[in-house]
This record gives structure tokens, sequence and C-alpha cells, in this order.
């Protein structure tokens, strides 16, 4: 558990100081040569023999069953090394190779014949020559490095195998009387001891007069680091909860700078605290391994008080999780007790350590620990799993995820006692520290999560929460959760080579034929695409706005133009962001090759609306605005893409029209190259009205229509004698044919006028019913 804590407090140091270490370790182990300079093959193997010394040993360690994890991470560290170093020598000569090939390409392939000229031949073979000198080392440094990886894994496997079996492994019984007498001895007489070695420390530094000298100092730290705790804790705590009443928006920022410091204000008093006792140099050997530990015992009290103050705070208001305050208290009481006891158990383990103590009575000493810190990791998990308060809006949230991780940690605060009850007291403690250590994780991690959400979401600026900003705290708990990933891996056991080996392996990327990818090939292509596409849409803005408006070209040429540059752009930034991370396309000619077939089959009706959609935009038949016919669906084009066209009909429905049903089918414009059109306007008249007087109504109400044009006139016909009605029809030519259904019910409005003040009737169906045989409906007397 000891182990796991510092191992926690080590990576922290370690995500700060990781990438300054790797930047001066790549700048000590990389070579100061230009790689695309020819080296030596001699100085290869002068290197290859240093590693050829250095890789036997490693077999023979890798070959034996009782290799100790020392000797496996001594020499692991070593081929790490060399496995660096082989990775950045395998790319070397990479721009001689390239002028040596494109020399070869130069001269051509050889003849079917195989008869060229001399000099032509001669040269041919020194260009070989001096490939296959230049591929040299390039091929050692790769068989070294697959022979450094190859033993790394071994090394891994090994370690993997001998922490597993510790845990699989039954120990002494706990329980056992003799091993409980052991412990008990051994903590009284840790005690004994250290009272005895603080006398005798005290006794010699009073008469040599160095404790009188040291004392001042020591007193002055001693006040200092007390007040620290104490007083100055309290003032920041007073002034974050000052804070904590406030509304504006960067008040979460203040508070979590508050936080900060009511965090390191106690850290740096305990630090103080420590360096006044070891000034005072009397407390021995195991007194002094106890002292030297108060400082990481120390902190996980004030770590634990500080993250219960924040996840279940102090104040009225309900906070981020809305608990009830009695809930809040309970957290806060478990939590502060989990930390003393793991404080307690971290200071007595160090004392042992020192002493000559029995694998039984260190897992009597320990299972008290598993037991009192089982339960109160049961008690903080159903606190934990307790659902938010109520307020007038209902739940502050369901409360799912918090309920997992509190049976979660309930369930391991009964199984690792009960492991180390049985003797499985390694496997209990590997259990129960890191769920603790990860609670404490989830605890930050939540509230990380929760200051962003604040800062991003205020009442001043909900309209504005759209697009990106909107997923801001989406983004930033994803980059929590990955950043946490290596933290959780430390606390559960992974060491820092385990996440050097990972690095190593997502540093060394995958291989593509003869190319080779790695993670910054990603960011590079990333980076220039990123960069084309924002160009190529500034560019797509400024010819929307201030070139295309400048043109002859209608709206549906300028979008079409502004479309095509957009395609164009995208596609080239594409192009150049692959040619810039060196991703050669040739290797994945065979793999482009056998794709086409099933592109051809499964993706011809998309291909044939892309080609369709470009023949739109370069002919372009139909624009935006016009209205249209297709399909039986008739509306106005609002977009057009390159695979589909977007109509809005007149019942304010989107139809999404394939652009190849618009290439290849019949379709009607109603409105292409002007807004003129035709309007039909059918009329009845009784039989027996004078025509002549209805021509003469029907030709005044379309010459008076203000829509209708005079040249050509409009037309009134007598179309011909209908079954109940004298059938008309006015024709006329509208200056704006999308009015046409509203110009064709103000004339039939006018028509009924007119045809009502001249007394002209306008009939309906009408049908005579003649019977031939009429006696048959006469009534008949039944008989």
């Amino acid at each position: 558990m000891i182990q796991r804590l510092i191992a926690l407090a080590l990576v922290c140091l370690f995500a700060v100081v990781a990438p300054l270490a790797l930047t001066a370790q790549e700048d000590a182990s990389t070579p100061e040569t230009d790689l695309t300079t020819p080296v030596a093959t001699d100085t290869v193997l002068e290197d290859a023999d240093e590693f050829e010394r250095l890789a036997q040993r490693a077999e023979e360690l890798a070959a034996r069953d009782d290799a100790s994890l020392f000797a496996i991470s001594r020499l692991r560290a070593e081929l790490v090394t060399w496995r660096d170093e082989f990775l950045s020598r395998s790319n070397i000569n990479a721009g001689r190779l390239a002028t040596v090939d494109a020399q070869i390409a130069a001269l051509g392939p050889v003849p079917e014949s195989g008869e060229e000229a001399p000099s032509v031949a001669e040269r041919r073979a020194a260009l070989a020559a001096q490939r296959s000198a230049l591929m040299a080392p390039r091929l050692l440094a790769q068989e070294a490095y697959a022979r450094a990886n190859g033993l790394i894994g071994e090394f891994d496997d090994q370690a993997l195998q001998q922490q597993t079996s510790e845990l699989t492994v039954r120990g002494p019984l706990p329980l056992n009387p003799t091993h409980l007498a052991g412990a008990i001895a051994a903590v009284w007489t840790l005690f004994e001891v250290i009272g005895v070695e603080i006398a005798a420390g005290f006794s010699s530094k009073w008469d040599t007069g160095q404790l009188a000298d040291a004392l001042p100092r020591a007193l002055v730290l001693f006040v200092v680091g007390i007040g620290l705790l104490g007083a100055g804790r309290r003032m920041v705590t007073r002034w974050h909860a000052k804070f904590a009443g406030q509304s504006t928006r960067w008040q979460p920022l203040i508070r979590v700078f508050l936080s900060i410091v009511q965090l390191l204000v106690p850290l740096i008093g305990l630090a103080i605290l420590s360096a006044s006792l070891e000034a005072l140099d009397i407390f021995g050997l195991r007194g002094g391994d106890i002292v030297a530990t108060i400082p990481m015992a120390g902190s996980l009290v004030i770590i634990g008080w500080w993250l219960s103050r924040l996840i279940f705070p102090i104040e009225d208001t309900a906070e981020y999780l809305g608990y009830d305050q009695a809930t809040r208290a309970r957290g806060r009481r478990w939590s502060a007790a989990i930390a003393w006891v793991m404080a307690i158990g971290a200071l007595l383990g160090a004392g042992l350590r020192t002493m000559d103590v029995t694998e039984g009575a260190i897992a009597a000493f320990e299972w008290p620990f598993l037991v009192v810190l089982g339960l109160l990791l049961w008690r903080l998990g159903r606190v934990i799993a307790t659902l938010p308060e109520q307020d007038e809006d209902g739940l502050a949230s369901a409360g799912r995820l918090r309920r997992y991780i509190g049976s979660g940690a309930t369930v391991v605060a009964v199984v690792a006692p009960t492991l180390a009850t049985f003797g499985y007291t390694s496997a209990g403690t590997a259990m129960l520290g890191p769920s603790i250590l990860s609670l404490a994780l989830i605890g930050v991690l939540f509230l990380l999560q929760r200051i962003v959400h604040d800062m991003t979401l205020t009442s001043d600026n909900e309209e504005d929460l759209r697009g990106l900003y909107a997923l801001l705290p989406v983004f930033v708990t994803f980059a929590l959760f990955m950043l946490s990933l290596p933290l959780f891996a430390l606390i559960w056991g992974a060491g820092v080579d385990d996440l050097t080996e990972l690095w190593a392996r997502f540093r060394e990327g995958f291989a593509i034929g003869d190319s080779r990818i790695s993670p910054t090939d990603f960011l590079v292509f990333a980076a220039v695409f990123a960069f084309g596409y924002v160009l190529t849409r500034f560019i797509q803005g400024t010819l929307r706005k201030s070139v295309m408006p400048r043109t002859r070209l209608d709206l549906g040429g300028q979008n079409a133009v502004v479309a095509g540059f957009g395609y164009v752009g995208i596609f080239l930034a594409a192009l150049i962001a692959i040619t810039s991370a060196g991703i050669d396309l040739s290797n994945l000619a065979i793999v482009a090759g056998a794709l086409s077939v099933g592109i051809g089959f499964g993706l011809q009706n998309i291909v044939s609306n892309f080609v369709s959609g470009i023949i739109l935009l370069i002919e372009r038949p139909i624009s935006e605005g016009d209205w249209i016919e297709v399909g039986g669906q008739m509306g106005y084009v609002r977009a057009i893409s390159v695979r589909s066209t977007r109509i809005e009909t007149f019942d304010r429905t989107d139809v999404i029209v394939p652009n190849a049903d618009l290439v290849s089918g019949q379709v009607t414009n109603w409105t292409r190259g002007n807004l003129v059109g035709r309007v039909i306007v059918p009329v009845g008249v009784a039989y027996g009205t004078d025509v002549e007087k209805v021509t003469e109504i029907l030709r005044g109400i379309a010459e008076a229509h203000p829509l209708v044009v005079m040249s050509p006139p409009p037309a009134v016909l007598f179309m011909g004698f209908g079954a109940d009605s004298l059938d008309f029809e006015i024709r006329a030519i509208l200056r704006d044919v999308n009015y046409v259904l509203v110009t064709k019910s103000e004339m039939n409005h006018a028509i009924a006028k007119e045809f009502a003040a001249a007394g002209i009737e306008i009939p309906f169906a009408q049908r005579d019913i003649w019977l031939r045989n009429p006696e048959v409906l006469k009534d008949q007397t039944p008989s």
C-alpha cells in the first residue's frame, strides 16, 4: 500500500517533468549528426559489439527462472536506452537514399534484351552498390531494434509472472495466535527501541552542546510549521468560504485557486514541521525512518481532509453532487478517518521495515488496518451511493454513476479483508489500497470537470452556447479521462517502466508496406490538413462575399464556383497533408486496387449521384431558387450539393432528390431563364347565354389584371360544348409565374362578380331521368 502511495506522488511529479526529461534524454542520446548523411558501417558495427554483450547477458538472465526483479529492471532499463537509439537510426541515410533512388529511376528500367550502353550499366551498378552501402546501417539498426524489443518483452512477461504469483500465493494466516503475538511483540519492541534511541540521542546531543545549537532553529521551524498547519489553514478556509457565495464568471476559477492554496499551505507547514524534527537529530535509526515518513503520512491526512471538503462541502448549499447536509457530514467523517488510518499504518510500517520481523507477524500487523479500512470504505461507499437531495425541480441528477462507484467500494471493502483473513494478505492489500486511491482520483477528476462546466455555463450567455463552445465540457472531460489513465495504471500496480514501454510503442507507430507511420505523422497530417481546410473556407467566404457578387454570374453559378473551389481545396489539403506526413501512397496501391471492385459494386449509386452533382454544378440546368417539378414533386430548389438536391415544396416540406434523378429523368423548370409564364383559367356558362358578351367580359377581366402582359395580349377561347355548359378559357402571359395560383384565384373572383352583375348563369351538372316502364312503380295490392 505504501508503495502505491509513493508511486502516486511520484507520478504527479512525473507528469510535469516527463516532457523535459524526455527532451533532455533525446538530446543526450541522439548523436549530433545529420540523419541524411551517410553513416559509416564500422560505427554501427562498433555499437553493435557493445550491444551484443548486453544482449547476451539479457538472454542468459531471461533464460533463468530465479531472476530477481531488481536484476530484470536494471537490464531492462539499459535495453530501453539501446532500443530508443536503434529506433532513431531506423531512418538513417533517408535523404541520401531518396537521392540515389531518384538517380536510379532517372536511368530508366533495364532493357528487356539486357543490352544497354556500358557507361549506363556501369553507372547503374555503382548506384546499386552505393544504395546497398547506405541501407546497411539502417538494416543493422532495425535488426538490433527487433532484438532489444523482444528481450524487453520477455523481461516484462517474467516480471508480470512474478507479480502475479505474489498475489496468488497463500501466506501465513494473520489470525494465528503465534503470528498475533509476534506482531504485538514487534510493535512493542519498536516503541521501546524508539524510546531508547531518542533518550540516547538527546543525552548525546545535549552533552556535546549540539542540541543547544540546533534547538533555536528547530523551534522557529516548529512554530512556523504549526502556524501554517493551524492558523494558515483556517485563514485560507475562510477566504474559500467567502468566495463560495459569490456568482461571477471567474468564480469557479478563483475557488479552485483558493482550494489549491488551501492544500499547499498545510503541506508546506508539514514539510517545515518535519524539517524542525530532523534538525534536532535525536531520533536514531528507527525513529529517523518514522520522522522521514511524517511528510508522506501527513500528506495523506491533509489531502484526505482537502478532498472531503471539496466533494462533501461544509456549506449549507448542496453544491455539485446534491447530497443533503447529513450525508455530506458522514462523507467528511469517513474520508478523514480513512486518511488517518492509512497515515498511522504508513508510520508504523516504516518503523517495522528496519526490524527483523517474520512474514506471519507482518501479516498479523497489516490485518487490523485492512479490516478497519474495509469498514470505513464500506461506510464511505454507502455515502457515495446515496441519491442526491430533491429540490423543487426534482433530482439534481439520476445518481446512476455514483451508485456504481459506491457499490464497487462496498464490494471491495468486504472482499479485501476477507482475502487477508484467509492468508492472501498481498492480494487484499493490492485491492484495498488502490481502490481508495482510485476513489480520490475520481473525486479530483469530477471536481475539474465541474469547474470547466461552471465556467462555460453562466446565466448571461445561455443563448451563446452553440456549436463547439457547448461541447467544450465534453472535450475537457475526455481529455481529463485520457490524462488520468496513466495515474490509474500506476495506482493499480503498473510501473513507470510499463508506462514508458507503452509510450515507446506509441512513438514506434505501425508499418504499412515499407513505410512506418508514427503518431508524429498523424499530428503533422492533422495540422497541415486543418490549416488547408481553414484556408479553403476562408477563400470560399471571400469568393462568396467579395468576388462573386461583382461578376455577371447568377446565384446558381456563384454557388457552383464556390462549391467547386471547396471540393478542390479540401482534396489538395488532404494530398499535401499526406505528403507532408511522409505517407507513401504507393504502398497502398494494392489495397486500393482490391477495394476498387467493392467500391464499383457497393458505391455505384453514390458515385452516380456524385458525378451527376458535378454535371449540375457545371451545366447548371437548374439553380437555387428555381421552381421545378421532378418525380411528382414540385417546389423551389434550396440547395444543390454533390450528392443530392434539396427542394422546398409549397407545403414547406423539404424533399431530398438524388442528383442522378435530375440528370437522367424528366425535369420541368418553370422559372429557368426568366419568370414569365402562362395562366389558364377555365369557366363554363349555361346554354343559351350570349357567347359574345361572355367573351367581352372575360377579356376585360384578363386585361385588367396587373400581372398580365399585353404583348402578346390575353386570349379568350370558346373551347366547346360541354355536357352541362358552354366551355371557355382565359389564356394569358404573366410577368411572374410564381403568382400563377394567386392570379387564377383573383380572376375567378372577378368572373363570379361580373357574371352575377350581368345575369349570366354558371351552370352545375344536371341530369334528366326517363323511365321506359313506369307502370312497374304503381302500387300492387297483395293477393
